[in-house]
């Protein structure tokens, strides 16, 4: 009877210490993860995604073929669209007013002559864009940025004046803000004396391309105790998009692909597992303005998505539902459809509607019928000679039955 007391008590003292061993491990867990999310981050916080390829080679390597990282970087030749041989290099305003693009021994120009005689040259210093629509260039001035007059329009494989540029001169003092650097850049420093925009920044301290710690966070603390714990395979210090709410987990995309937001706070303070509330006064999307295709297709795929029916019935979909982001996916339709397959039952007599079996290839395509391409009026240029402007076309994040492009796709089967 003692000893059943005594091994009694033992295991119950036992059982406490483990309890308490556990519920300290959490709130010390919780209390990195809260840390990581609430402090403000500074250049010193954050490790560049060179050093996350160390112990995630595959991802790295794979990211760096995204859009997302090729979004904002520095003017160097491999990152820069258009042509620059003779020939190709020029954009005429008029018969005596002309901007030559040029490689010099000094790096890659935008050079405005007038009647034949140079008059100014800027330097490309940042790219912005991926190039599948096009790119934009950015030079210093001082410690601000400006983007230069020209820009790259990929689909005429053409230079076009920049988008809100004038036709009949050329503009050289429009401003970059850092709320502009927020969607190109994982970080951008700027200069404490700079409270209103256009801020100057420090360029020897930006994270160029939206790259791994826009969505996990400022690594240097997780790279530093890693390197100093190798056995440890438990992620420190480190946010797990995954871990967080669906909320939270839309809004770490919605930061650029929300609509337009009024900032409250000094850009970049906004990080994954935080609230757009808290950082900005955010776009309010009216169902009329989505009925009268007031939305731009670019710029706000949050704010189309959440008026999408398969997103209002779900209560788990997010971007990450459709894109991986660790993977340049770009054109892979079939790849698409699938996902949209995995939450429509095919068998279902809601999916075996006439449209859908007119189409045999139906499960390779969702895309072309329920998410058509729509033009930009964001990304619109004048091209040289025209007088009307070109328009970008990008796929709406409007899913829904668009009768006029269900005809096409399915009269384009039938030929």
């Amino acid at each position: 009877m003692e000893v059943r007391i005594k091994y009694k008590k033992s295991f119950l003292v036992l059982l406490s210490i483990t309890t308490i061993v556990c519920l300290l491990s959490q709130c010390i867990t919780r209390q990195e993860k809260k840390e990581s999310i609430a402090a403000t981050a500074k250049f010193e916080d954050y490790s560049g995604a060179q050093k996350c390829a160390a112990c995630h080679k595959d991802i790295y390597e794979k990211h760096i073929q995204t859009a997302h990282y090729l979004t904002g970087q520095p003017a160097m030749p491999n990152f820069i669209k258009g042509h620059f041989e003779r020939g190709k290099n020029t954009f005429f305003y008029n018969s005596a007013l002309v901007l030559s693009m040029e490689k010099r021994d000094s790096g890659f120009y935008q050079v405005v002559t007038y009647q034949g005689d140079e008059k100014m040259s800027m330097r490309y210093d940042m790219v912005i864009g991926s190039g599948i629509m096009g790119q934009s260039f950015l030079t210093w001035h001082g410690n601000r940025l400006y983007q230069m007059p020209i820009t790259y329009f990929t689909a005429a494989d053409q230079w076009s004046i920049s988008p809100g540029f004038p036709t009949d001169k050329v503009m050289t003092d429009r401003p970059v803000t850092s709320r502009c650097l927020e969607c190109h850049t994982t970080f951008a420093m700027s200069i404490p004396d700079t409270a209103m925009e256009p801020v100057k920044f420090d360029r020897n301290n930006i994270l160029y391309g939206v790259s791994c710690e826009k969505c996990h966070g400022p690594a240097a603390k997780h790279v530093e105790y890693h390197n100093s714990y190798i056995g440890d395979s438990i992620a420190k210090y480190i946010i797990n998009p995954a871990s967080l709410s669906r909320q939270q987990q839309l809004e770490t995309c919605a930061l650029c692909h929300g609509g337009k937001m009024q900032k409250t706070k000094p850009s970049f303070q906004f990080a994954a597992g935080k609230y757009l509330a808290d950082y900005f006064i955010t776009d309010t999307l009216s169902d009329v303005a989505v009925e009268t295709g007031n939305v731009d297709v670019h710029g706000n795929q949050y704010g189309l998505l959440r008026k999408s029916k398969c997103f209002r019935m779900s209560t788990t979909m997010t971007c990450n539902t459709c894109h991986d982001t660790h993977q340049n996916e770009r054109g892979k339709t079939e790849l698409f459809s699938q996902r949209c397959i995995g939450c429509h039952n095919t068998n279902a007599n809601e999916f075996r509607t006439p449209g859908h079996m007119q189409i045999a290839t139906i499960k390779k395509n969702c895309i072309d019928c329920h998410m058509p391409s729509r033009s930009s009026r964001s990304i619109a240029v004048f091209l040289e000679g025209s007088e009307k402007l070109v328009a970008s076309t990008l796929r709406t994040h409007l899913i829904g039955i668009y009768p006029e492009e269900i005809k096409k796709f399915i009269n384009k089967t039938k030929e």
